[in-house]
């Protein structure tokens, strides 16, 4: 009979502890919706320690983490509906795994895709409430503490929008009491919903959709809404939709998918096609630079600490397929220095609280690095997982990284 050693006890009992207190992940790119994180990943030999696994459905969208909750978007399998499962970040009644803690299915308009038929976009929780955008443009609010559905719209119905090839992909955006999504409706290309009821509060631009999610950026001068839809980004007034400039970036594709990076008084914003550009936040969207290199497909670029550089992976997903992580000098759009093969299409960065960063690469493995100018440097490495198109999510001490089959919580420190 095989016994654990008493080091492999010590991190299982170390597991079952309570959830160290830390900053919830409740949407897209975590709490800031800048991929930065106040906590911090110790480096690991081997690899990092898996607490729980447990099989999830399909999906491309990120896991978010409010309390004890984590929760996952997916289709439901062999239906058109698709559903949000909450899951206790606590080991379950088996070691290994996680206590399911509530399942909220929805049915959906007809989508697939060569790419995966599961949803795209990451759920944002607030309030007491939990946010869902669906592939084929359902969003849906949810009671966190037990999933029931409180309102639904239907955004390519009731906003006239109209679908991506790859489907819907905005994650909503909570901000001044307004959940914003980008739809690509006549005349509601841009809209605010009131996160209550679902009623519209406003509707602004007649942009086609992209595959990008909107940030709030505060200016001197009020709340606002910057956007990158198909035509560009667009910069609104928060309370009323009014939109103040728009600057210019149509990808020959229409896949715009990276968020703005608000980056003080500027903002990076980046296509596939289009190459990537700085913008003057404060003169009406100013072109400071621009770059045909810097050409983001859906990887989201993250600022170092100190503001010195930029971090990015830029590629594309058509023959000649290409992923390199580059970093940027955010002054000029210098690059500094390349990494080639960072993942096969994509791979994720978060910013931990000491500066460092996790790589996570869509072919299931994950890396510590540290940032600097002069050259890639890599603390450990390890593959944790299968494929992933999803961002990872770190939360009171753990991190949880979805693949094509299941959520996996690891203990970060």
């Amino acid at each position: 009979m095989r016994h654990a050693s008493p080091l492999a006890a010590l991190g299982f009992l170390i597991g079952l502890l309570p959830l160290a207190h830390g900053a919830d992940w409740p949407g897209w790119l975590g709490p800031t919706r800048d991929s930065v994180s106040t906590e911090t990943v110790r480096p690991w030999e081997g690899a990092p320690p898996i607490l729980w696994r447990i099989p999830t459905g399909e999906g491309h969208s990120s896991p978010v983490v409010s309390g004890n909750k984590v929760l996952v978007f997916s289709k439901v399998k062999d239906e058109e509906a698709e559903e949000l499962s909450c899951f206790s970040a606590e080991f379950g009644r088996m070691p290994g795994t996680s206590k399911s803690l509530w399942t909220s299915p929805d049915p959906r308009p007809p989508f697939s895709n060569q790419f995966g038929n599961g949803p795209r976009a990451t759920p944002m929780v607030a309030d007491g409430k939990v946010y869902t955008h669906g592939a084929s443009g359902m969003v849906v609010a949810r009671e966190l503490a037990t999933g029931k559905i409180i309102w639904r719209v239907d955004s390519l119905k009731e906003l006239n929008g109209k679908n991506l090839f790859f489907g819907a992909s905005s994650s909503p955006l909570l901000a001044g009491g307004k959940l914003v999504l980008v739809v690509g409706g006549q005349n509601a290309g841009i809209v605010a919903l009131d996160p209550a009821s679902g009623k519209t509060l406003w509707k602004a631009t007649d942009d086609r959709s992209s595959y990008s999610s909107p940030v709030h950026w505060k200016s001197p001068e009020g709340d606002r809404v910057l956007a990158l839809t198909g035509k560009g980004l667009a910069c609104l007034d928060l309370a009323d939709g009014k939109q103040l400039w728009h600057y210019g970036l149509v990808d020959q594709l229409n896949e715009s998918s990276t968020t703005p990076v608000v980056l003080g008084e500027k903002v990076f914003v980046s296509s596939v096609t289009a190459g990537g550009a700085m913008v003057d936040l404060t003169q009406q969207g100013k072109q400071l630079w621009k770059s045909s290199v810097l050409n983001c497909y859906f990887s989201t670029p993250c600022p170092t600490a100190n503001g010195k550089a930029l971090l990015m992976v830029t590629g594309r997903l058509l023959p000649p397929v290409s992923c390199t992580l580059r970093c940027v000098e955010p002054e000029t759009g210098k690059v500094l220095w390349s990494r080639q093969k960072t993942g096969q299409y994509h791979a994720a960065l978060l910013r931990l609280a000491d500066g460092r960063m996790l790589l996570h690469e869509d072919k299931g493995e994950l890396a510590l690095i540290e940032p600097n100018t002069t050259g890639f440097k890599e603390l450990c490495r390890a593959k944790v997982g299968g494929a992933t198109w999803s961002h990872p999510a770190l939360a009171n001490g753990r991190l949880y990284l979805r693949d094509e089959k299941e959520l996996i919580c690891l203990r970060a420190n």
